[in-house]
């Protein structure tokens, strides 16, 4: 009887843990040493629905580093995931060039594919073209609000770094004029810097050399009482560096998060169970900078963007899927976003292009930020004056 009991729990076991999963999803990020936050975002899509290899639902592969070198093997690579029958959604958790084409091409192959991006690198006319979905940071209302926060933390003055690349960008050219406007209506003087482009011939490191030997300078020129800002992230170790040091304020990454820039400029290290663990991540590095003496002068967003995204993408397709969601539903978006960071909370509109046009599969996103050392501002619950979205 015994022998029978045991057969019989086996087999039911082994019927559960080896069901056959009705669909795949595919995940594709950076390496490590490219996109770290997207591939734990991807590790954790696989820690709960599991891997496809394994009787699971996700699909992970990783582009080449040098993905601009190889971009018709990054293409390549995208389009294979279409050649698997169960496949019926696919998650870019950084959409770098050669992912119009890749989309164009599974558009051709499979039509019945849902085909989701993050943060674009190509024209976002193209990519919402070929997409159900795209998402990505959102420049235009952080313009208004990064400059609010500022002045909120205790900032009189705010500084914009950047260089002529990256102010060729419709979006940060936009962002930064909307900076400038905010900080007049705020009563703050808006300051802007030229420092060294990072892919130029002085490379990252005379980049991050020069901000190191100018804020000392800016400091003492403009007061203890100015916010800094840069658009790149090179710059972003140094500047943070000197900041916790000397003084002024930082309010937040170009593209937020605990890990950008802070471990670096605090010499902060985490352990191989802290990565992917924000809340610990950010008591860490809370923890550094209030020990620092830089409590309420440095925030960040609690939960890296990238990470937060790509996994909640992955739960956005999987509802969608199992007939729960609609593609192009915010709320639904929202939804899963807060789900992957309890105690953060997300806004954002529908992105609108040159001519006016509100597209409704394609969403700018913000989280909350978090002052370290003081918590949240509560960002996400100010309605962002409808001017600001009208700044050329």
């Amino acid at each position: 009887m015994r022998k029978i009991l045991t057969y019989l729990l086996a087999t039911l076991f082994s019927v559960f843990t080896f069901a056959e999963v009705p669909y795949h999803i595919g995940v594709i990020t950076g390496t490590v040493s490219q996109s770290e936050d997207g591939l734990r975002g991807a590790e954790e899509a696989i820690k709960i629905y599991g891997a496809a290899d394994k009787g699971g639902e996700i699909v992970h592969v990783t582009y080449p580093d040098n993905f601009m070198q190889e971009m018709e093997t990054t293409i390549s690579q995208m389009v294979s995931l279409a050649d698997d029958p169960k496949m019926k959604a696919i998650v870019i958790g950084e959409a770098i060039p050669g992912t119009v084409e890749a989309f164009r091409r599974i558009r051709e192959k499979r039509p019945d594919i849902l085909l989701l991006a993050n943060s674009p690198h190509e024209d976002p006319e193209m990519i919402g073209e070929v997409s159900d979905l795209v998402v990505n940071p959102d420049s235009i209302a952080r313009g208004y609000l990064i400059v609010k926060a500022a002045k909120e933390m205790g900032a009189d003055k705010f500084m914009h770094i950047s260089f002529p690349r990256h102010m060729s960008y419709e979006l940060l050219s936009k962002r930064r004029n909307i900076m400038r406007v905010a900080a007049n209506d705020l009563g703050m003087e808006f300051i802007e810097m030229t420092a060294p482009d990072p892919v130029s011939d002085v490379g990252v490191a005379g980049a991050q050399q020069y901000i190191l030997e100018q804020v000392p300078s800016w400091i003492n020129k403009y007061g203890s009482n100015v916010a800094f800002f840069a658009t790149n992230d090179a710059h972003t170790e140094p500047l943070l560096k000197r900041v916790s040091e000397l003084g002024g304020y930082f309010v937040e990454a170009d593209l937020p998060s605990p890990t950008m820039g802070y471990p670096g400029a605090l010499g902060i290290q985490f352990t191989e169970s802290e990565k992917g663990n924000w809340p610990k991540i950010l008591g860490k590095v809370e923890k550094t900078v209030v020990d620092k003496g830089a409590s309420g002068r440095m925030g960040t967003w609690a939960y890296s963007y990238n990470f937060a995204v790509t996994v909640s993408l992955v739960d956005l397709a999987k509802n969608v899927l199992d007939g729960k969601s609609k593609i192009d539903d915010f709320d639904s978006l929202k939804e899963v976003l807060s789900k992957n960071t309890p105690g953060a909370q997300w806004n954002g509109s529908n992105y609108v292009d040159v001519r006016g046009v509100e597209k409704d599969n394609f969403y700018l996103l913000y989280q909350d930020t978090y002052v370290l050392g003081k918590g949240y501002l509560k960002m996400t619950e100010l309605e962002v004056p409808e001017k600001y979205f009208s700044v050329k």
